[in-house]
């Protein structure tokens, strides 16, 4: 059988052998509650306790700062509706921006429905933020920023930093979605100076179904699961100590991983890009051509359909991503391309090529011998390159 050459680890990664190593003693022998007195659920919690301690060392946080979820999108459900019901006397008011992963804006538009005021700002052309603009938007009712640290589809990187001294000077909590940025770039939440950050377990070589929110102490936020009053009562239920245990394994290998591996795939990123630039007439990169996550490539190619590309790459034994994974079964153009300034001909031909540990260079000349071709292949079949044909290529 073909090895396959898996350019989607932004949708998902592969599980770690030594995440996968961790976790099997907690599946089979290790089984107990960790909320049980006797030994086993002792010994459950004590993987629960070492496993926070290792996400908190990742991040820089305290241990107690850590909240276990199912994932990235419970992580953002809780901060954002945690924070409007508990600070509702204060305020009413949400600043977010039109290009959030879609657990944060629809959150947001429900929250809407229950009578909240939520503002969506603008994006520049490579899809960054302006402080600026948060400023401007803050309002004597702001209780909550919530911007994400990097795009999912694009991989510009937010000037969260600068975002939140603003925050901090209104007196505001301030939220990123950090799902795409911890253990893949330096990720550490005093630097940042946020008050609350997500993130999910299976973006960096962890298992599916186990995440965190990060809450910095003396956050006031509610809980939105009730029940036994696991997680501080943040997020009631027994605790998933395999999946746990998996995503502090992730994190240990994250922090002691990440030094060699930024420079390898920010490296094979841009060999990627100029190999199509180069090669492919009329495309145009997506994103911030500097502040963006090491390994995104994020591209809109004239003439052809995103998912004829990513079918005919994947008859070639590439599996790539037409954006958001959490977003294919949409027949919308992308919200956050449609941000940036694209028209949705533009969006709809759009693909995104998300690198990760075991992509190689052999890897990406496969990909810039083979994807040329399908371009080619597919203007040949396409009524707007025939009738664009003649004009000028604008790269």
């Amino acid at each position: 059988m073909r090895r396959k050459i898996y350019l989607d680890y932004a949708a998902t990664t592969p599980l770690h052998p030594e995440v996968l190593k961790a976790m099997l003693p907690y599946l089979t022998e290790i089984y107990g509650n960790p909320s049980s007195v006797h030994s086993l659920g002792q010994e459950a919690k004590e993987a629960l306790e070492q496993s926070r301690q290792k996400l908190a060392n990742l991040i820089g946080a305290r241990n107690e700062e850590i909240v276990f979820t199912s994932g990235g999108t419970e992580a953002d459900n809780l901060a954002i509706k945690g924070v409007a019901f508990a600070n509702r006397q204060k305020g009413d008011h949400i600043i977010t921006s039109r290009i959030e992963h879609h657990a944060v804006i629809e959150t947001c538009r429900w929250l809407e429905k229950e009578g909240f005021s939520v503002t969506y700002l603008p994006v520049d052309a490579h899809g960054t933020v302006s402080p600026d603009d948060v400023r401007r938007a803050l309002t004597s009712r702001t209780i909550l920023i919530s911007i994400m640290h990097a795009n999912n589809e694009i991989g510009t990187i937010e000037p969260i930093a600068e975002i939140s001294k603003i925050a901090h000077e209104a007196e505001v909590y301030l939220h990123t979605d950090a799902v795409q940025t911890v253990g893949h770039i330096p990720v550490n939440v005093n630097e940042l100076g946020v008050h609350l950050l997500s993130l999910s377990a299976h973006k960096f070589y962890g298992p599916k179904g186990v995440g965190a929110l990060y809450v910095r102490k003396g956050t006031k936020i509610a809980s939105v699961l009730h029940g036994g009053g696991q997680e501080k009562g943040y997020r009631s239920g027994t605790e998933n100590i395999a999946g746990i245990v998996g995503l502090g394994k992730a994190a240990e290998l994250a922090k002691q991983e990440m030094v060699e591996e930024m420079p390898r795939l920010t490296a094979l990123r841009d060999y990627l890009i100029d190999g199509i630039l180069n090669n492919i007439s009329d495309v145009r990169l997506n994103g911030h051509p500097v502040e963006r996550l090491p390994n995104n490539v994020h591209i809109s190619v004239a003439y052809v359909e995103g998912e004829a590309m990513l079918l005919n790459l994947d008859l070639a034994g590439i599996c790539v991503s037409t954006g958001s994974a959490c977003s294919s079964v949409r027949l919308e153009p992308s919200h956050v391309l449609t941000a940036l300034g694209l028209t949705p001909t533009q969006a709809h031909g759009s693909i995104r090529f998300t690198l990760g540990k075991w992509t190689t260079k052999a890897d990406i000349d496969t990909v810039l011998r083979v994807f040329p071709q399908v371009v080619s292949k597919l203007r040949a079949l396409s009524p707007l390159a025939k009738s664009a044909k003649g004009t000028s290529p604008q790269r």
